[in-house]
C-alpha cells in the first residue's frame, strides 16, 4: 500500500514536471541518451528549432550544429566534457530546420543513475540572436567611433583618467604634440601646459571646473614634445558612467597658431591704420595752422621791412628793433616750413646738393647750437655723389639731429657727421624703393635708446625729453622731409651705446650745382618797368594791408579787395586793372574760382594766387604758377616780374599763382 501511494506520488510529480518543461517556451528543454540521441522535447524547442517532437524525436542533436562544427567534431567534445565535468557551457551558432541560424547559449549536463552510471544528459539551450547582433552593433559603432577619433588629424583628442593622466591618444593628439601613444599613455597631461602656467596650478583649475561645470572651455600656449608652443583652443569635458559617477575626462585640443597670428596680425594693421589716420589728422591741423601762420607772418615781415626802409639810419636803436623783429618773424616762417614738413605739405625746392660742401658751411653754426662740451667730427669719402635735396630743410633736420644728440650726451663728448653711399636692390613693402643713395649719418654717443623707444622715435609728439624740454617734432619733421624727397630715415640705437641716424638721400642725377642759393639779408627789389595798376584780394585784413603797402612802395597803383565777389565788381568797375593777386582760401569763392571766373570775361589778365601749401587743397587750380607764403617785398616783386615776363614771352593769358 505505501509502495503504491509512492509510486503514484512519483508519477504524480513526473507529470507535473513534465507539464513544467513543456510550458516553458523561451527554452529548449530536451533531454539526450548517452549517444546524444534526443529523446524528449519540449515547446520551447519546437518555438526556436523548427522541429516538433514527432519530426526530431531519435535523431542525434549533432543536426542542430553549423557543419564546420560536425566536422571539428564540436558535439562529440560537448558530450565528453559534460560526461567528464559534470557540465559543459558554451555559445555558437545553431541550425534551425529551415537552415536559418541562431545565436544559442548552451547548458549540457549529464544524468546519471544512482550507482553513477551514466543513463544521458539535459540539454537547455536559450536563443541569444539579439542580444549578439547588439553587441555586435555595439563593437562595430566603437570599432567605427575608434577609427573616427584616430584618423582625425586636426584636433587632439583623448581621455584622462580621474586624476588627469592621459589613458588613450589617436593621430591628431600625435601629429599635433608630438608624443606617440607608447610614450604618453599613463602621463599626467599637465606636461603640456608651460611651466608658469603648471606653476599657477592651471591644469588642476581646468580639471576642478569640468568636474563641477562638467566642461571647461580655455585657450592658451602649450608644449609639444620638442619643447616648441603652439597656441591652443582646449575643450574638456567630465565623463560619467551610467550610474552618475565620474571615470574620467574628455579632452579636445586644437592648434590654432596660424588663427592667433592672423588676430595678431590684424590687430596690427589695425593700429597701423588708426596710426595713419591719427597722423593724417595731424598733419591736416598742422597744415592749417602753418597756412594761418604764414598769413600773419606776410603782415609782419612786410611791414618790418617797410617800416626799416622809412626809419632811415638816425635811429639805430628803432633800427636794431626792427632788425631783431624780422629775424624773428623769419623764424616763424622756418617753423611753419617745419610744421610743414612733418605734414608732408611744404613746398620744397629740392636741387644737387654736395653734402661735404653743405655741412662745412653750416659746422660753424652747429657748433654755437650745442655748445662747447661738445665737438663736431665729419667723415666724407672723396668722390662722394651728389644728393638730390632741398638743401634749406636738409639744414634745418641737421640742426634737429644736432640737438638731440646734444641732450643724449649729458656730460659732453663727440658727434659725427658722416656719409657714405649705398644701393637698394630688391623693393620691400613699405621701404626704400630701387636705387642709388647717400646715406648722411649723425652719430652720437649718448645714453642711446631700447628697441620700443627706437620703434617710436620718428612718431610725431613723442619724446623721452622733460616736460618743456622738447615738442617731439624733431624726428617727425625729419622723417616727414627725407620721405617727401623720395629717400627714408633709418635708426640704429642701443640703450647705453649711443645712437647713429641715417639719411637716405636719392643721388642726384643732374650736373653738380651749389648747395644753397641763399637770399640776401636785404634783397634788392626787382623793378617792373613801368607802374602797373594792379587788383590785392584777401580775406585776411592784414594780408591785404600789407600786400597793399608793399605794392605801393613799388610805385604801383593799388586796388583792394576782401572778397571774390568784391574783386569782380572792382574789376567790371576798372577796365585798366593788369594784374589780379590773390589769396586762394577765401570763403563762398576761392582763389581758385575767382580766377576761372576772371578768365570768362577777362582771358588776357594775369593772376597770382598766394599759398602757404605745396598743393592746394581739392577743387584748387594747381596748374597756375604760385607765389608761397610767407612773402616779402622781394618775393612779390620777383613774383610779379616772373608772370608778367612769362606773359610776355608765351601768351596774354598767362598767370601767377599762389595760395
Amino acid at each position: 500500500m505505501e509502495q503504491t501511494e509512492r509510486a503514484t506520488a512519483s508519477a504524480s510529480d513526473e507529470g507535473r514536471y513534465r507539464l513544467l518543461v513543456d510550458a516553458i517556451t523561451d527554452y529548449a528543454i530536451y533531454m539526450l541518451d548517452p549517444d546524444g540521441i534526443i529523446t524528449s522535447w519540449n515547446a520551447g524547442a519546437q518555438r526556436f528549432k523548427g522541429y516538433t517532437a514527432d519530426e526530431i524525436l531519435g535523431s542525434h542533436f549533432s543536426r542542430f550544429f553549423v557543419p564546420a562544427d560536425r566536422e571539428a567534431g564540436l558535439p562529440q567534445r560537448a558530450l565528453r566534457i559534460a560526461a567528464a565535468e559534470g557540465r559543459f557551457e558554451t555559445e555558437g551558432w545553431r541550425v534551425r530546420k529551415d537552415g536559418g541560424q541562431f545565436w544559442a547559449h548552451v547548458v549540457l549536463d549529464p544524468i546519471l543513475h544512482p550507482d553513477g552510471t551514466l543513463i544521458g544528459y539535459a540539454k537547455i539551450t536559450r536563443d541569444l540572436t539579439e542580444r549578439k547582433q547588439a553587441q555586435e552593433d555595439l563593437q562595430r559603432s566603437e570599432k567605427q567611433f575608434r577609427l573616427l577619433v584616430n584618423g582625425v588629424s586636426d584636433y587632439a583628442i583623448y581621455m584622462l583618467d580621474p586624476e588627469g593622466r592621459v589613458t588613450n591618444w589617436n593621430f591628431g593628439a600625435e601629429r599635433i604634440k608630438g608624443y606617440s601613444r607608447d610614450e604618453i599613455v599613463g602621463e599626467h597631461f599637465s606636461r603640456f601646459f608651460s611651466p608658469e602656467d603648471r606653476e599657477r596650478g592651471e591644469p588642476q583649475r581646468g580639471l576642478a571646473t569640468a568636474l563641477k561645470d562638467g566642461r571647461f572651455e580655455t585657450e592658451g600656449w602649450r608644449i609639444r614634445k620638442d619643447g616648441t608652443r603652439f597656441w591652443a583652443s582646449v575643450v574638456v569635458d567630465r565623463v560619467d558612467d551610467e550610474e552618475g559617477r565620474v571615470i574620467g575626462f574628455a579632452k579636445i585640443t586644437r592648434d590654432v597658431t596660424e588663427r592667433k597670428e592672423a588676430q595678431e596680425a590684424l590687430a596690427k594693421a589695425n593700429e597701423a591704420l588708426a596710426q595713419s589716420q591719427k597722423m593724417e589728422a595731424i598733419g591736416q591741423l598742422t597744415g592749417g595752422i602753418a597756412h594761418d601762420f604764414n598769413n600773419l607772418l606776410t603782415a609782419v615781415i612786410g611791414s618790418l621791412e617797410m617800416a626799416r626802409k622809412r626809419v632811415g639810419i638816425d635811429p639805430p636803436a628803432v633800427q636794431s628793433l626792427i632788425d631783431n623783429a624780422l629775424e624773428g618773424a623769419r623764424r616763424g616762417a622756418s617753423l611753419t616750413q617745419r610744421m610743414l614738413a612733418f605734414a608732408r605739405r611744404q613746398d620744397l625746392a629740392p636741387r644737387t646738393v654736395d653734402l661735404a660742401e653743405l655741412v662745412a658751411g653750416i659746422t660753424a653754426f652747429l657748433e654755437r647750437s650745442i655748445g662747447p662740451e661738445l665737438s663736431i667730427e665729419t667723415r666724407f669719402p672723396a668722390g662722394l655723389s651728389p644728393a638730390h635735396i632741398d638743401p634749406n630743410q636738409l639744414e634745418t633736420a641737421l640742426l634737429n639731429l644736432m640737438v638731440n644728440a646734444r641732450d643724449a650726451m649729458d656730460g659732453g663728448g663727440v658727434v659725427t657727421i658722416e656719409a657714405d653711399e649705398a644701393a637698394i636692390e630688391v623693393a620691400r613693402p613699405g621701404g626704400l624703393a630701387v636705387g642709388r643713395y647717400v646715406r648722411l649719418a649723425v652719430i652720437d654717443t649718448g645714453e642711446g635708446m631700447d628697441a620700443e623707444t627706437v620703434k617710436r622715435a620718428a612718431e610725431p609728439f613723442f619724446t623721452t625729453k622733460g616736460v618743456g624740454k622738447g615738442t617731439g617734432l624733431g624726428l617727425s619733421m625729419v622723417h616727414g622731409l627725407v620721405s617727401q624727397s623720395g629717400g627714408g630715415l633709418q635708426i640704429h640705437s642701443r640703450k647705453g651705446e649711443g645712437t647713429r641716424v641715417e639719411l637716405w638721400l636719392p643721388v642726384a642725377t643732374a650736373a653738380l650745382a651749389p648747395a644753397s642759393t641763399r637770399e640776401p639779408d636785404v634783397p634788392v627789389v626787382p623793378a617792373e618797368d613801368r607802374p602797373l595798376a594792379i587788383l590785392a584780394v584777401d580775406d585776411d585784413g592784414l594780408v591785404l594791408m600789407n600786400t597793399v603797402a608793399m605794392l605801393e612802395d613799388m610805385g604801383h597803383r593799388v586796388f583792394e579787395a576782401a572778397s571774390g565777389m568784391e574783386a569782380l565788381d572792382i574789376l567790371r568797375s576798372e577796365a585798366d586793372i593788369e594784374l589780379v593777386i590773390t589769396d586762394h582760401a577765401m570763403p563762398r569763392m576761392t582763389g581758385s574760382q575767382l580766377a576761372e571766373a576772371i578768365r570768362g570775361e577777362w582771358p588776357g589778365l594775369p593772376i597770382i594766387l598766394a599759398t602757404g601749401y605745396a598743393e592746394l587743397p581739392p577743387g584748387g587750380d594747381n596748374s597756375l604758377p604760385k607765389l608761397s607764403k610767407p612773402f616779402g617785398e622781394y618775393e612779390l616783386a620777383k613774383a610779379i616780374t616772373a608772370t608778367l615776363g612769362a606773359g610776355k614771352a608765351a601768351s596774354p593769358g598767362a598767370a601767377i599763382a599762389g595760395s
